[in-house]
């Protein structure tokens, strides 16, 4: 089976949508959200081809809980991993503004969240490697190391010198 098109996605659909639906999963790691086009196989040993059509204005990148296929009877869903991250949450705009500009020299990707439920603070949030963490405790900014399934991948910008 191909599929072109993301259907919906399940945290978006009313509650008891999908009830009595036989589901399957594509456990997906992040990384692999940005591949349109790729082979994936169902936690049932189905296989799938991905050649995912970008919506305009969009990535077209996949997302925890799209739904790739859905009948009468079944439904397949995208289940994503969760990531290693620091989820650093400075205490003032010269602490992030230092940290944004060193972790910036090192072109590595990050994503910046609200003070909102998710968080409960304002933070930034990279994929964990331990150089970062050696500087933030140098710097003396908070931060944890969490397991999360991030919202969007993480994905390079592009940018020129």
């Amino acid at each position: 089976m191909i599929v072109e098109n993301v259907l919906a996605n399940v945290h978006e659909l009313p509650d008891g949508e999908l009830d009595g639906l036989h589901l399957e999963k594509v456990v997906l790691p992040s990384a692999a959200l940005v591949m349109r086009i790729q082979r994936v196989t169902t936690d049932h040993g189905r296989e799938l081809g991905l050649r995912l059509n970008a919506p305009a204005g969009s990535a077209g990148d996949l997302r925890d809980g799209d739904v790739l296929f859905r009948d009468g009877q079944n439904a397949i869903v995208v289940s994503v991993e969760s990531t290693d991250v620091l989820v650093i949450a400075p205490r003032s705009i010269t602490e992030m503004g230092t940290v944004a500009h060193n972790l910036g020299n090192r072109h590595l990707q990050a994503q910046f969240f609200d003070a909102g439920p998710e968080f409960g603070a304002e933070v930034m949030v990279v994929q964990f490697d331990h150089t970062v963490e050696d500087h933030l405790l140098h710097v003396g900014v908070p931060y944890s190391r969490q397991d999360r399934v991030m919202p969007v991948p993480f994905r390079h910008a592009g940018h020129t010198h």
